[in-house]
């Protein structure tokens, strides 16, 4: 079938990726908005945009009814769920065939799943591929957890069977602290995926988190796009991703793609998925989790690959076959992404709502800025604090550490706090540059930039002086000029922006 017309169920920068992946294609998009977005960039980018409530994700992006609503009315052909939010949802999937309406990325079924990462281990190991010692199946009750854990041995992980992002996750050192460590556990997975359910896995010490992007279509084509590095997160949440890893060789890059692949046309996948998985020290590699989505690191394989997957996504969806073999795939040079976040890392990293008052993103040959944001927008205390991923290429990891490095120099924003010193920090740290990873890293490192706090905040004070001196000083200009938002309204493509014509 030819697709036409996509509405996004979603919102930030990944919106705006797809309505430029849209665009590209002569593909119509259509944003949707909660009252708190009403004004930001992917509404003003897409070629119409749709109410669908208010601020809180409860009430607006968490809304089958209303999204598909949205979509019915725009008279889009699919739905693209972008990631976050419904994403991973079997019954939002299901809500749009159901309507009528293409959803871009795995049937219902696939992702049921590969989302309960306990149905997925027992795939990985019908499969034969290897995995971190621990349940197959959820823990029934504390006391078969003790029994469980006893045999698995101590230090262990408390994991949520669905879900992720380190929620429901819990670090248990010795048998005393299990049973505190299981009702933290299942309470925050039930508030976080209206499910309790956890299983037990042996810890891995310093461990790396490598992952593989595949592409599978209805015609019975699966292919693997190569791995990135995932390492560099705090509790969980990743910060910067590369591809190449500097861990993997051809051989072992052949033996874990080759292992993603066999999972996912076991599961019936269909689309763009990642296989995850944790490589220890020895250089073993043990299968973590299939994340069901695109994921927001994806553009590190793009740079390398030359596959744009969105595009990729969408071609899959109408029905087109890959198109090309696994041989085809050819990686060149390195790729590295930082995601920069609204949030105050000398402040316990708590998020930095507020206006960005000033911005200059970073530009120069091969670096790549996937924003969401603009200067004189409001970044809201309802959602994710990313405001934007730095992006850059270079013919060999050298060459693009020293150009995210010269990349996140120039990189200003003003009125909020952001991850940028935490991520200059790491790209600078000589292990960093060396390649020696792991989980652990920045929580390693992260000590030594207290010394630098009180130099660091006094930068930002001193940029966010001089940028509202300059600001100041651009009001000399006639008044009829347009302010930043109203040129963004004045270049919109004609359609339904917050309900009118």
């Amino acid at each position: 079938m030819k697709i036409t017309k996509v509405l996004i169920a979603n919102r930030g920068e990944i919106a705006v990726r797809v309505v430029r992946a849209c665009r590209e294609q002569g593909i119509a998009s259509v944003a949707v908005f909660s009252e708190a977005d009403r004004e930001a960039l992917h509404v003003l980018m897409a070629d119409e945009a749709y109410p669908i409530g208010p601020a809180p994700a409860t009430e607006s992006y968490l809304r089958i009814d209303r999204l598909v609503a949205a979509a019915k009315a725009a008279g889009a052909d699919a739905v693209h769920p972008g990631y976050g939010f419904l994403a991973e949802n079997a019954a939002f999937a299901e809500a749009c065939a159901a309507a009528g309406l293409v959803f871009v990325g795995p049937p219902p079924s696939a992702i049921r799943a590969m989302g309960d990462k306990t149905a997925a281990r027992r795939i990985a190991r019908e499969m034969g591929v290897p995995m971190v010692p621990g349940t197959i199946e959820p823990v029934a009750s504390d006391a078969a957890a003790r029994t469980t854990a006893a045999e698995i041995g101590y230090p262990l992980m408390i994991k949520a069977a669905l879900g992720g992002g380190g929620k429901g996750m819990r670090l248990v050192r010795a048998a005393g602290e299990l049973e505190g460590a299981l009702r933290a556990a299942r309470s925050e997975a039930a508030g976080a995926f209206g499910d309790s359910a956890v299983y037990l896995e042996r810890y891995v010490s310093e461990p790396r988190h490598v992952e593989m992007q595949v592409l599978a279509d209805t015609h019975g084509n699966v292919v693997h796009l190569g791995e990135r590095e995932c390492s560099i997160q705090r509790r969980h949440q990743k910060l910067i991703e590369e591809s190449p890893s500097p861990c993997v060789d051809p051989a072992m890059r052949a033996r874990m793609g080759e292992a993603a692949c066999r999972i996912v046309e076991a599961a019936g996948y269909v689309n763009a998925g990642t296989v995850e998985f944790l490589v220890d020290s020895e250089r073993n590699f043990y299968f973590l989790e299939v994340n069901t989505r695109l994921q927001v690191e994806h553009p590190v394989t793009e740079l390398v690959t030359g596959i744009d997957l969105v595009r990729e996504q969408l071609r899959i969806a109408a029905g087109e076959p890959l198109g090309y073999t696994q041989a085809d795939v050819v990686p060149r040079g390195a790729a590295i992404e930082c995601r920069i976040n609204a949030e105050d890392p000398f402040g316990g990293w708590l998020p930095s709502p507020g206006t960005i008052t000033g911005l200059r993103g970073a530009a120069g040959p091969w670096v790549r800025d996937d924003s969401g944001v603009y200067e004189g927008c409001a970044v809201s205390r309802f959602y994710d604090t990313l405001l934007a991923k730095l992006i850059v290429w270079g013919a060999d990891r050298a060459a693009a550490i020293a150009r995210m490095a010269r990349a996140l120099a120039e990189y200003k924003v003003v009125g909020v706090r952001t991850t940028i010193p935490v991520l200059a920090h790491v790209v600078a740290h000589e292990d960093f540059r060396a390649g020696r990873l792991s989980t652990h890293l920045l929580d390693r490192i992260l000590p030594e930039l207290a010394g630098s706090r009180g130099r660091l905040r006094s930068v930002a004070i001193v940029a966010a002086v001089l940028a509202e001196h300059e600001r100041l000083g651009r009001r000399t200009l006639p008044p009829e000029a347009p302010s930043s938002t109203d040129a963004w309204r004045a270049a919109l493509r004609p359609g339904v922006w917050g309900g009118r014509r």
